[in-house]
């Protein structure tokens, strides 16, 4: 098969994303995490460390920084404007709270974070989702699309938005495993909560790390994870059989 036929062999775009269950929480409650979220990615890369509220051009999101510092009266507004409702109807309080801002990145040099925060429903669930600058098109992205940048993005999450599961990973990769596998995802960077289980012993290259005593983060390499390495893809169906015998990926 060649690169046409597969697009993610000459382009990937990644993301991080974390993910929990029903957990009823006001405007305040989800402004004070995403607050401690944005203080926590501060350190990773410069890339991460200003945000800004969306608005209809850069130049005009500039004039609203949200950090730094975290502006907790806008991040709250923000949260408590952001609730779900039909046109004409009521708000849907069990939904919680939707926000989307950006880092004031261009084209294919941006990052977004989108927060869905508060949401009490048994079938939809909490997200923080960071997506990423586009290799190739970025003067950013080769240095944030890192090991050592997405696992403190993806510790930062685990830490402030305390989630069951988080992961960094390619689109591309998610895609080929959807069609077989259920979240969580196993991709480049992973964490479960300890409330998932102990993570199993796991093959070389894979390193596990604790996260204070929230959960486990598992790196599968060092190097950037791509779907076009087949042995990247082959050691990442391996941790994941063993993390579903060990019971961690099992639905909650």
């Amino acid at each position: 098969m060649t690169a046409t036929d597969r697009p993610w062999m000459h382009l990937e775009t990644y993301y991080a994303g974390a993910y929990w269950g029903a957990r009823r929480e006001t405007p305040e409650d989800c402004a004070r995490r995403t607050a401690r979220l944005l203080e926590l990615l501060s350190p990773c890369d410069p890339f991460l460390a200003r945000w800004y509220k969306l608005t209809r051009s850069l130049k005009d999101a500039r004039k609203f920084p949200l950090m730094p510092p975290p502006d907790m009266p806008t991040l709250t507004e923000m949260f408590r404007r952001g609730v779900n409702r039909e046109r004409g109807k009521p708000v849907i309080e069990q939904l919680g709270f939707n926000v989307t801002f950006g880092n004031g990145g261009g084209a294919y040099d941006s990052a977004d974070l989108s927060i869905l925060c508060g949401c009490y429903s048994k079938v939809v669930p909490n997200s923080c989702v960071l997506s990423l600058p586009t290799l190739g098109r970025s003067p950013n992205a080769e240095r944030v699309i890192s090991a050592p940048v997405l696992t403190e993005a993806v510790r930062s999450m685990a830490l402030a938005m305390d989630p069951d599961w988080a992961v960094a990973m390619s689109q591309s990769h998610r895609d080929i495993e959807d069609d077989a596998q259920a979240s969580p995802w196993v991709g480049w960077v992973t964490y479960f909560s300890r409330q998932r289980g102990t993570v199993p012993p796991l093959p070389a290259p894979v390193r596990i790390e604790p996260v204070e005593d929230k959960g486990t983060l598992i790196l599968l390499t060092p190097e950037r994870f791509t779907v076009a390495n087949p042995e990247h893809v082959a050691l990442a169906r391996r941790v994941r059989e063993l993390l579903t015998r060990a019971g961690l990926l099992t639905p909650r």
